[in-house]
């Protein structure tokens, strides 16, 4: 089978390898893989500014729709047939995460889905949602999941405001829709904020044209503030505080403005601001999104597909930061 192996760090050195045919063991199911969504942490990862001390050689990526090849004896979760989408984290079930779970995500620390064929325990998997091709329903285990955890507990009446247009924010103003919120969209795209609002967001901010979105945003409210921020950006979060009502939630899930940045402790400790991480999510919540996605017959937004011999260009595609909605290599 091919697989791509990220050798050292830098995109120029993905290769595409020859390895053999993958056999299940007791527990383990193989997987036919489909295709496979980018998200931004692929790039980091291949870069060697997620992990620098990742062990390689490594197969990159996390997310994927595959079809059951094989099982091993002792699986009963899923059957030969079936389609599947892997868990981001593989051994998080439910529940907080553990030391363990944190280090079983795919595609770093444990080999990905950049491949033909993968093995998996049959843990690690839920089925894919039926409506859904596998080019749309590969996006759903990192970003559609991430945006669902980062909207625990809004509801109906309630402000979102997500960042940009990539998958998680993308998936957030869908999502954020479907529980009855308002979304304000930021983006520094006249265009991709006209079609942020085809999507059903409320308000559009140029943060580019406009460097003070925060005080806008708050002025949307009727100056009560923002009552969820999907946070991408990181590094500065002064905009953000700016815009969060008191008592308010900021969802931090990206570093896009980078890992280290300056923030004014007061803007939260003053307002009671909720500063949350969201790291992706367990296979329960997985199960749960998967089920709203198919009661609403969600469909996610794609912005491109590549063959799986152009699965560098694709990277590259994702890095120039022009697309919209997710990246996907059909395998």
């Amino acid at each position: 089978m091919k697989v791509y192996a990220l050798t050292s760090f830098g995109l120029e050195n993905l290769e595409l390898q020859e390895r053999p045919e993958p056999e299940p063991g007791p527990g383990e199911v193989v997987l036919a893989v489909k295709a496979v969504s980018l998200n931004y942490r692929d790039l980091l990862m291949c870069r060697g500014l997620y992990d620098p001390r990742m062990a390689l050689p490594l197969v990159p990526c996390s997310d994927a729709c595959c079809v059951v090849e094989a099982v091993g004896p002792g699986v009963s979760r899923v059957a030969p047939g079936d389609r599947v989408l892997p868990t981001f984290f593989r051994d998080w079930i439910a529940g907080d995460p553990t030391p363990s779970a944190l280090r079983s995500s795919l595609g770093g620390p444990v080999g990905g889905t950049l491949a033909e064929r993968m093995v998996l325990p049959e843990h690690a998997m839920v089925h894919a949602p039926a409506h859904l091709g596998d080019v749309e329903a590969a996006t759903l285990p990192c970003a559609a999941l991430t945006a669902w955890t980062a909207l625990d507990g809004v509801t109906a009446g309630d402000t979102v405001l997500v960042q940009g247009t990539g998958g998680v924010s993308l998936f957030a103003l869908q999502l954020a829709r479907l529980r009855g919120a308002r979304v304000i969209a930021t983006s520094s795209s006249d265009t991709k904020l006209e079609r942020a609002r085809a999507l059903g967001a409320a308000e559009a901010l140029n943060y580019r044209t406009d460097p003070a979105w925060g005080k806008t945003a708050r002025g949307l409210t009727g100056g009560r503030g923002v009552d969820r921020i999907i946070e991408v950006v990181g590094g500065s979060m002064d905009q953000s505080l700016r815009a969060v009502r008191p008592g308010g939630t900021l969802s931090l899930i990206g570093i896009l403005g980078g890992a280290v940045g300056k923030v004014v402790l007061t803007r939260i400790l003053m307002t009671a601001v909720r500063v949350q991480g969201i790291i992706v999510g367990h296979r329960e919540a997985f199960e749960a999104l998967n089920r709203a996605v198919a009661q609403h017959r969600l469909q996610p937004v794609v912005d491109r597909v590549f063959p799986f011999d152009q699965a560098p260009e694709a990277l590259a595609h994702l890095a120039s930061g022009t697309h919209f909605g997710k990246v996907v290599i059909e395998v």
